[in-house]
């Protein structure tokens, strides 16, 4: 019996990361925002969590994923571009550790890390991106890229403009 209750967990947990990461699921939540002008992301790497600032004190916060040991940045950019489905070629740094991956991984494909779309941030390799894993959100996984859940990056790439400025803090 114990192990028919385990494997129905199993197939739940399953089932549900097939389904619920696919929904966009930002939170209304308070903030004090003098410092940023609507419509400014504000990434805090120690909270694994993104903001997208509004008016009258709120913004909307989103889980990510972000950079692992060594691999964190912080600063203040830029959106550069905007991308759905877009095509992948690794950084150096990562064809260094994971030579087998291809030089091209294609939009679209369920091997490629950016899922369903892509926020190039100015001066640099990093993007705001979604993923095809879902349960790497909410972790220290990346190369420096900030991970979204696809519904997420989704919602977020209709709210923002190529300008929009961005802030990465610890």
């Amino acid at each position: 019996m114990a192990r028919i209750l385990a494997a129905a967990a199993a197939i739940a947990t399953i089932a549900l990361s097939m389904t619920t990461p696919l929904q966009a699921r930002p939170q209304l939540v308070g903030m004090q925002t003098g410092q940023y002008p609507p419509g400014t992301i504000v990434i805090r790497t120690s909270e694994r969590r993104l903001y997208l600032i509004l008016e009258s004190g709120r913004a909307l916060r989103y889980p990510v994923g972000v950079g692992r040991y060594g691999k964190q940045w912080a600063g203040t950019t830029q959106i550069a571009g905007k991308f759905r489905y877009p095509a992948w070629s690794p950084p150096d740094d990562v064809k260094r550790e994971q030579p087998r991956l291809p030089d091209v991984i294609p939009g679209g494909s369920p091997q490629n890390p950016l899922g369903v779309a892509a926020l190039t941030l100015a001066g640099g390799e990093y993007a705001i991106h979604g993923t095809n894993v879902p349960g790497s959100v909410g972790g220290f996984v990346s190369y420096g890229c900030i991970r979204m859940l696809n519904g997420d990056i989704s919602d977020l790439f209709e709210r923002v403009s190529v300008g929009a400025p961005v802030v990465v803090t610890h």
